[in-house]
């Protein structure tokens, strides 16, 4: 698990190692990391063409001083100073001992400046660091359209420039960088702003030991493996976990079958449904022991509720009726409508192991609007509400009632499809019956139904298309085979189901 820092963490720990070391150590060791992940990006560096927009500040001061080091490498280096009287002097200087062409950027020279970019062969984008506000300022914009106009990748210095630092918020105009290079540690805005980072490479210059508690932490596949249940040699379906789940309707029962359906493939116990679509969920999945009411339901571990159950007398019946069984429970879609509508149902909940999975319009009904921070706005949902909360998004945020926040950057949107969230409650459901804490199984589904959603999207060859949710769930054994390899590779073995070591083929 690697966590992820705010701008102001991150100067906090910079200062710190700064102090035992001397100066402008830093600086070089960032620019060196800097001008390696360029030429590897290149795929060579002698005769390239680089052209580094250069802003004010340290951020500037590496893109020179890493353009010095290309420059010694055999590149063709020019500098276009976008704040010419503040440019790092150093840096400056360095690069022009390298024999580097600098210039400076003004209204005359606007026009020489945007030719130079469109014919490079990379631009690396210093123009602002850590400490920018979002949305970029002239000449920035216009420099970088040029890029963007004639198809020249921008590599980007610690961050992209004209992106929120701490919420990925972007306000104008930003780069959109085809890598991101980074120093020290991961910041939010690569989590939150996957798309406009590109694949992240670190330069580890030694910052760790002055890091604290991160803001937020990054599953990766291993994580989610080493924690996804598998029965072992004294399991049984019960020991395993039951889940209940209580979705969709007769007349709409889609989300019944797409949810109890994730829950059944996402581990080895047992899914119990309950509701008037009980036949149609017995007709795609006759493993799963449906009835028609939540009483005849049997004993579970825990529960999911909420896609497609309703908002009325009827839905609330069914929540309160889940509720009452006193298991963990994910609640999801009309049961979080449900929620905000009724205050004794979220005392119901407050401090018990329930995860909500709100998009942001739900979100907004119960905790008001999410606004620019997705980290800050879940953690202070989860906190008010006493549950753990799945924020759901591009970067889909999970909070701890405890303030512990986890961010899985997805890496593409084939998660965008309509029934997708039934799938992942049932997943979550699954979890949380296996055994997992609630934060822990709301991660963990969130990134291997990420994994799915791809990999159904990639089914059948290159380019990837569009996938229905239904293939979305049956590529869930894929993602979770993915994973636990994951794991394996890491060196730390999967667990078995409710926690008892992977072995043996007993089936019962």
């Amino acid at each position: 698990m690697n966590g992820v820092y705010t701008a102001d963490q991150v100067r906090a720990a910079e200062g710190a190692m700064q102090a035992t070391v001397a100066d402008g150590v830093l600086m070089r060791r960032a620019a060196a990391g800097l001008a390696a992940h360029v030429r590897g990006f290149l795929g060579a560096g002698y005769g390239r063409r680089v052209v580094l927009l250069v802003g004010a500040g340290d951020n500037g001061g590496d893109v020179l001083w890493a353009g010095a080091g290309l420059r010694r490498r055999g590149a063709h280096v020019t500098a276009l100073l976008l704040v010419p009287d503040r440019a790092h002097p150093a840096g400056l200087a360095a690069l022009r001992a390298a024999r580097g062409r600098v210039l400076p950027v003004t209204d005359d020279t606007l026009d020489d400046a945007r030719a130079r970019v469109a014919d490079a062969d990379v631009v690396v984008d210093g123009i602002v660091g850590i400490s920018g506000r979002p949305g970029l300022r002239d000449p920035a914009p216009a420099l970088v359209a040029a890029a963007d106009d004639a198809g020249v990748p921008i590599v980007a210095c610690d961050l992209p420039s004209g992106v929120d630092t701490d919420t990925g918020g972007t306000d104008g105009p930003h780069v959109r960088a085809a890598r991101t290079v980074t120093f020290g540690t991961r910041k939010a805005v690569h989590a939150l702003a996957a798309p406009v980072c590109g694949p992240v490479r670190l330069v580890d210059f030694g910052l760790g030991p002055y890091l604290g508690e991160p803001h937020a932490w990054l599953l990766d596949d291993a994580d989610a493996g080493i924690r996804w249940p598998v029965p072992g040699p004294d399991d049984d379906k019960y020991s395993q976990g039951v889940v209940g789940i209580a979705a969709g309707s007769a007349t709409y029962p889609g989300a019944a079958v797409l949810a109890a359906g994730a829950a059944a493939l996402s581990t080895s116990g047992m899914v119990r449904f309950a509701g008037s679509a009980a036949d149609e969920v017995r007709r795609h999945r006759p493993e799963i022991v449906a009835t028609g009411d939540i009483t005849d339901a049997g004993r579970t571990q825990a529960w999911a509720v909420g896609p497609g159950i309703g908002t009325g007398d009827g839905g609330r019946s069914v929540l309160e009726a889940v509720l009452h069984r006193g298991v963990p429970t994910c609640v999801d879609a009309d049961g979080i409508t449900l929620l905000a509508e009724h205050a004794d149902l979220r005392d119901r909940v407050a401090g018990e192991p329930v995860v909500l999975t709100p998009h942001a319009g739900e979100f907004a009904r119960i905790a008001g609007e999410v606004g620019t921070d997705r980290i800050g706005a879940a953690r202070r949902a989860a906190a008010e509400l006493g549950v753990t909360v799945l924020l759901k998004g591009h970067a889909t945020v999970v909070a701890a009632p405890d303030g512990r926040a986890l961010v899985d950057p997805a890496g593409d949107s084939w998660a965008a499809t309509a029934g997708s969230g039934d799938v992942l409650t049932g997943m979550i459901g699954a979890l949380l019956a296996a055994g997992l804490e609630p934060w822990w199984a709301a991660g963990c589904a969130t990134l291997v139904h990420a994994r799915a959603a791809t990999l159904a999207a990639h089914a059948h060859g290159s380019p990837p298309v569009p996938a229905p949710a239904s293939a979305l769930q049956a590529a869930l054994p894929d993602a979770i085979r993915g994973v636990r390899a994951a794991a394996g590779a890491a060196g730390t073995p999967a667990r078995g189901g409710r926690g008892t070591p992977v072995g043996g083929s007993g089936m019962r």
